[in-house]
């Protein structure tokens, strides 16, 4: 079934933690061909081998339609991406995937390889930016249920939509990841996680056109260090709030990341009106070097893009156990600090700790400002804290 491996191939297979005897179920072909159906039979051989077992792409640019690959498989699979796969350069709307990894425990993804989403023509033709009303694309890479994985030295690139997205795995592991994308490109949020429980992202280079990295509902123990991000939206937990059926989110910590030039840097956002009232509980920012940031450290309970809800009444999202510590560089306006809490539910233990964020612009010195919270104040701040809280006129937004 498989092709002689040859003993160095051998050798770094044991070193993977592969047994001597392990396939590799190749998917190649010409250079530009289509390898859509060579993958899917790869995939599900390796996926019915008794051992665990390789599916490679080898280097080379290559074609690659909507690929969905399911388990349960009765072993580990390791997914060896050298080449470049791209997918249909137009808009494919009306499409939410293209390549799906599901139902699958024990998995590796690493090679250097590319997952190149074209994306150019679906951005234009989706304009987020300044419409919610935006067209169904393509979620690069998909992994749906993926426990006791490492996906390592990959790299995304031009994402029609979300670059990864991560729902309802265990025990994953992402590590040296670049992702690439233009800043104006809309919605191509670089890794996007909900439901998870036990997710570190390590060592990785996010540039892209929304959120480097979005922590949604039921998020449990994500560990984001050595991220550098940017452009993008920064890192951000939430929106939270807009659905009924969300749960809570618990123990999220970021640490030693670097932030360049974000439209935002570290933040919280929840809706008001919001349809569920859950709890974000055990959010830590620690040791962030910040660079021409927009709105550095944000708290924003009052979220609501395109006005979509009503703003008077507060979000029922309570946010407990928050901290800020040795955050430090250069914002890009003047709102260094915004803690924006629900007056239905103002947030509890925020603690901002060390924090030096200098401005230079012609409209003032920098600000901190809070609404509905009263943080604990640990070591420096700069600016001053809580100078001029937000103070808005009946009925205004």
């Amino acid at each position: 079934m498989g092709s002689y491996l040859g003993i160095y191939t051998i050798l770094v297979l044991c070193l993977l933690g592969y047994s001597a005897n392990a396939e590799v179920f190749t998917a190649g072909g010409p250079p530009n061909s289509d390898i859509t159906a060579a993958v899917l039979k790869a995939f599900t051989s390796a996926c019915q081998a008794p051992a665990p077992s390789q599916v490679l792409i080898p280097k080379g640019d290559f074609k690659l339609g909507e690929t969905v690959m399911t388990g349960p498989c009765k072993s580990p699979i390791e997914f060896t991406l050298q080449g470049n796969v791209k997918a249909d350069g137009g808009s494919t709307q009306g499409k939410d995937r293209w390549v799906v990894f599901e139902k699958i425990n024990g998995f590796k993804l690493n090679g250097g390889g590319t997952f190149d989403g074209e994306g150019n023509a679906a951005w234009k033709a989706n304009n987020c930016h300044k419409t919610f009303e935006c067209k169904k694309l393509p979620i690069s890479v998909r992994f749906d249920f993926v426990d006791n994985a490492e996906i390592k030295d990959i790299t995304s690139l031009d994402a029609k939509n979300f670059h990864f997205n991560v729902i309802s795995g265990k025990n994953m592991t992402f590590d040296n990841i670049k992702i690439i994308a233009p800043a104006e490109s809309p919605n191509t949020d670089g890794i996007h996680l909900g439901r998870c429980e036990g997710v570190k992202i390590l060592n990785t280079k996010i540039a892209t056109g929304d959120d480097c990295i979005s922590v949604g509902d039921g998020m449990k123990n994500l560990l984001i260090e050595k991220v550098v991000c940017g452009p993008g939206h920064g890192i951000s937990v939430g929106s939270l709030g807009r659905y009924g059926w969300e749960q809570d989110v618990t123990d999220i910590n970021v640490k030693n990341c670097t932030l360049e030039g974000t439209d935002n840097g570290l933040r919280i956002k929840t809706w008001p009106s919001a349809a569920c009232t859950t709890t974000a509980a055990g959010i830590h920012f620690e040791d962030i070097i910040l660079n021409k940031v927009s709105n550095p450290i944000l708290i924003d309970q009052e979220y609501c893009p395109w006005n979509q809800c009503n703003k008077n009444k507060p979000s029922t999202i309570k946010l407990v156990d928050i901290t800020f510590r040795n955050i430090r560089g250069t914002s890009g306006n003047k709102d260094a600090v915004k803690l924006l809490c629900s007056k239905g539910h103002p947030c509890e233990n925020v603690e901002i700790g060390d924090i030096n964020i200098e401005y230079t612009g012609p409209d003032g010195p920098p600000t901190f400002e809070c609404t509905n919270v009263t943080p604990k104040l640990v070591g420096t701040q700069n600016p001053k804290a809580c100078v001029g809280p937000v103070v808005k006129a009946p009925g205004k937004e």
